[in-house]
């Protein structure tokens, strides 16, 4: 159970970090900042749309169209964008096709680093604590 939470962590963080790295870079690759639960609504939607989407996307291509395996990352990040963006509640805005094709890009590369990267410190502390 506990593995459970901090993989649902670590998930919500590295989307959290997709999406502000994307603000950070994009002019039109917007969070609302001044809503700080539409910014939360914003990150849920997306991790918890990528977290189903990814691995359904996936068999299905599987089955169907195994050439594009390869990008399932890719088309679940932007299908997760584009049903966050639709939510009228959450806090984030894509204005353009160069938004929305770099968005998609920045965001599945953050969210994949951090997703590899993440789990490396939690255990790292969590390993020096049972030591200690």
């Amino acid at each position: 159970m506990i593995a459970f939470l901090i993989r649902a962590a670590i998930f919500v963080v590295s989307a959290a970090l997709g999406l502000i790295v994307a603000d950070l870079i994009l002019p039109d690759f917007y969070l609302h900042w001044n809503d700080w639960w539409g910014f939360v609504l914003a990150v849920v939607i997306f991790a918890v749309l990528q977290s189903v989407l990814a691995p359904w996307l996936f068999k299905v291509t599987h089955r169907h169209a195994r050439a594009l395996t390869g990008g399932i990352g890719l088309v679940s990040t932007f299908v997760a964008l584009l049903i966050a963006v639709v939510v009228p509640a959450a806090g984030i805005g894509i204005d353009g096709p160069v938004a929305w094709i770099l968005g998609t890009l920045i965001v599945w590369l953050v969210t994949a680093l951090a997703t590899w990267l993440l789990p490396g410190l939690f255990l790292k502390k969590k390993v020096q604590s049972a030591r200690a």
